[in-house]
């Protein structure tokens, strides 16, 4: 697959690197696992020259050795010697950029710590000491996100206010994903759109998996995803393992259960079967795997909450590939596909509410987007929206189907709203019915 989108990503790097060329920039690329940092990074230098340096787990003394080869090659011998710590290699970056300018992308930049944490001071250190006379584009990639965030957000970091930028780079927007099916698969229908929605939640490494595999509508995904030797099996492992460290499997627990729709902490403590307040506060917090979710113009301080796990790609591997693990172990392949494709209305019911808010946040449009439930729960809109700048306001119900809309009974959800929140009593509202056929 191409590559795509990333315009606006790219644009701020190029200015980074033109500042650089006068005064040295240190920039962070983040975001989670597979998004496509390195290959948006990669892209904004294609026309420049640059030393990439791809941090991986081994000893300190061998992954010198192979950075050493990688800079020699770029610039001639510049580093001489055996160096056996990074920060004589670092410091020597530094001096060359003194006499001329450099582009360095350190990749999986959080991997030093697992290496020598005190790399991060040994950086940091040199770093003070000679960016002012110093013409250097520094770029560190990671994707351990919570792990990237506390190396430069945390005041007690060595690394703490170092950063001249902090990117955080982001699935793709809806408008891509059909420019995507589009290019490939011209002849692509609303329900593969979802589909590849529902699937990879705009994750630039799934779609590319599915796109090379010339898996473009729901049944080819499915198969493609669910079958021997298949990348996305472990990779909810993957992404979040490292994440949450020993503690994975009550964090597997939780969001599996927010997966499959136990959404109230009751609810959820009922099935991981102990107190999860914390283990919340940091999935939300710390993680940002998680949201809670209030009826629009909710009180913070009210009850009624409900968690959210906001990327789909991991709530469908929760809800399936990880729930139906012994499935796998036994190579039923044909049988959890079986499973997916029997839910997949419903899975893909939620993946389309969700699309839409979305789409609706990415037009630009409206200053408050969310969605409400009175108290007993037997009043729910699936999308509300405001424009306090305009005075414009819409409410929509949200169906695969849209023949399985009722306006009428949207109206009087809209009217239980208004004398249950005491908004939008006198303004007119915009009520919609939104479907597959409207993505």
């Amino acid at each position: 697959m191409r590559f795509f989108d990333r315009q606006a990503e790219i644009a701020e790097l190029h200015e980074i690197t033109v500042r650089s060329a006068e005064v040295s920039q240190f920039t962070v690329v983040t975001g989670r696992r597979r998004v496509g940092k390195t290959s948006l990074v990669l892209k904004a230098l294609e026309e420049d020259d640059y030393i990439y340096l791809f941090v991986e787990r081994k000893s300190e003394k061998d992954l010198c050795a192979t950075f050493v080869r990688e800079i020699n090659e770029k610039l001639g011998e510049v580093v001489f010697g055996e160096p056996t710590r990074f920060e004589e290699i670092f410091g020597a970056l530094m001096k060359i950029a003194k006499a001329r300018h450099l582009n360095v992308i350190i990749d999986e930049f959080q991997e030093f710590k697992k290496i020598n944490a005190a790399i991060f001071t040994s950086i940091q250190k040199i770093w003070d000491l000679n960016k002012n006379d110093a013409r250097i584009n520094l770029i560190v990639t990671g994707s351990v996100n919570t792990l990237m965030v506390k190396l430069f957000r945390n005041k007690k970091a060595p690394l703490y206010g170092r950063e001249t930028s902090f990117m955080v780079v982001e699935p793709f927007t809806t408008d891509v994903l059909k420019e995507i099916l589009a290019e490939y698969y011209p002849k692509f229908t609303k329900e593969d759109l979802l589909a590849l929605w529902t699937f990879t939640g705009g994750v630039a490494k799934y779609i590319e998996l599915l796109i090379d595999s010339k898996c473009y509508t729901k049944d080819a995904m499915i198969k493609s995803i669910v079958k021997p030797n298949s990348v996305f099996l472990d990779e909810g492992k993957a992404v979040l393992v490292e994440e949450f460290d020993k503690e994975y499997g009550v964090y597997f627990s939780i969001l599996s259960a927010i997966a499959r729709g136990l959404t109230e902490r009751n609810q959820i403590e009922q099935t991981v079967g102990r107190q999860i307040g914390g283990y919340l506060a940091r999935l939300e917090s710390d993680y940002a795997l998680i949201r809670k979710h209030q009826p629009l113009f909710a009180k913070p301080s009210s009850k009624s909450v409900h968690y959210e796990l906001h990327d789909n790609f991991l709530i469908f591997w929760f809800r399936y590939l990880y729930r139906y693990s012994y499935i796998l172990e036994i190579k039923g392949f044909e049988q959890l596909r079986t499973i997916i494709s029997r839910d997949y209305p419903v899975l893909s019911g939620h993946a389309l509410e969700e699309y839409f808010r979305q789409k609706e946040a990415e037009a630009g449009r409206w200053t408050r987007i969310g969605s409400w439930w009175d108290r007993k729960g037997g009043n729910e809109v699936d999308l509300l929206a405001e424009n306090e700048l305009t005075g414009e306001y819409m409410i929509a119900e949200i169906k695969r189907q849209k023949g399985k809309i009722d306006l009428g009974l949207l109206e009087e959800k809209l009217e239980v709203f208004r004398r249950a929140s005491g908004q939008w009593r006198d303004e007119r509202v915009e009520i919609k019915a939104l479907s597959l056929e409207d993505m």
